[in-house]
């Protein structure tokens, strides 16, 4: 049994989505899986550009303060189910699966002195990176590992101790001097303010975000840059996690893609858009981003054909810094 299985079982009495709210999706999936059901060879033969998607992330991060590690050997999908990339109205009906989900979710919000968990890994240029972060709720409290190095003597900094910073809380004073910072715990405030339309929830998001605004970017290129930064929060409310889905159904483009595995080698569907041109947020090429199948939390992104790639490794909340989910 994974540990996504123990958590399923950990959960038993959680409300989960109705029969008659996931029966159509399914239904028309189940259709348009028999009709696609080709590998992504077949279905793009010179069209590599069409979008191959990561939705990353994002559904299941924290429930009622049950986290969960998803296995690091990743889970092999059967063989010869292969990554198949899925029409648009069936990559609208995925989504809409997803969102119906996620939404079904309860979301419980940490308590002031509580810690958000990440660890996560970055893959570039040579060996991979993993790194992994505290954040205590309220925004007095910091932790990482492996730590930072000092300015100055480092002959007895040991990048293997735990490293923990507390200061005052910064939210007044942030919001006092006009600053865009926002803690962990204002962040999800914001969030969970957000009407569940997603066409409503996205104008609120573009006006009070503040990523900044590019300067000849479309209405569609925000949009995907916006879900892309929000992904990136461990902890995001379970209807705001839905709306973001519907959302990404929304843009032009977006594509869902069956069958593949995330930066780590789990198994994952993905989300993803391609740009053939350069836009003015200075992307190129397939943006994608991946989501568990069953689950639909987020695993990570790929960015410009595989050249950025980040994946969450695990993610919770915890009583400690130097604690681990």
């Amino acid at each position: 049994m994974n540990e996504l299985s123990e958590l399923r079982t950990l959960r038993a009495d959680t409300p989960l989505p109705d029969a008659d709210r996931l029966t159509a999706p399914r239904t028309r999936l189940t259709a348009a899986f028999r009709q696609e059901s080709r590998p992504e060879r077949a279905v793009l033969p010179r069209r590599r550009m069409i979008l191959v998607g990561a939705a990353t992330a994002g559904a299941l991060a924290v429930t009622a303060g049950i986290v969960t590690t998803l296995p690091e050997d990743g889970t092999r999908a059967p063989a010869g189910k292969g990554p198949q990339v899925l029409s648009a109205g069936a990559s609208a009906d995925a989504l809409e699966l997803a969102a119906a989900t996620v939404e079904k979710h309860a979301g419980t919000e940490p308590g002031p002195k509580q810690w958000v968990y990440e660890k996560s890994t970055v893959f570039g240029q040579g060996k991979p990176r993993t790194s992994e972060e505290w954040t205590r709720w309220d925004g007095t409290g910091h932790a990482n590992l492996p730590g930072i190095a000092p300015a100055g003597d480092i002959s007895d900094f040991d990048p293997d101790e735990l490293q923990v910073w507390y200061g005052p809380n910064q939210e007044e004073k942030w919001k006092r001097e006009g600053y865009d910072d926002r803690s962990q715990r204002q962040f999800y405030r914001f969030l969970a303010t957000l009407p569940s339309d997603p066409g409503r929830m996205m104008k609120r998001i573009r006006e009070e975000h503040a990523i900044g605004d590019i300067k000849g970017e479309t209405r569609a290129q925000r949009d995907w840059r916006e879900i892309n930064v929000l992904y990136r929060s461990v902890l995001i409310p379970p209807k705001v996690q839905a709306g973001l889905f519907r959302a990404l159904a929304k843009i032009p483009g977006a594509r869902v893609t069956t069958g593949v595995k995330d930066p780590l080698g789990r198994a994952a569907i993905s989300v993803s858009v391609h740009y053939a041109e350069k836009i003015p947020s200075g992307w190129q090429g397939k943006q994608e981003i991946f989501f568990d199948p069953e689950s639909y939390a987020y695993l990570g992104e790929k960015k410009a054909d595989g050249k950025i790639v980040n994946a969450r490794d695990a993610w919770g909340v915890v009583d400690k810094p130097g604690a681990r989910p």
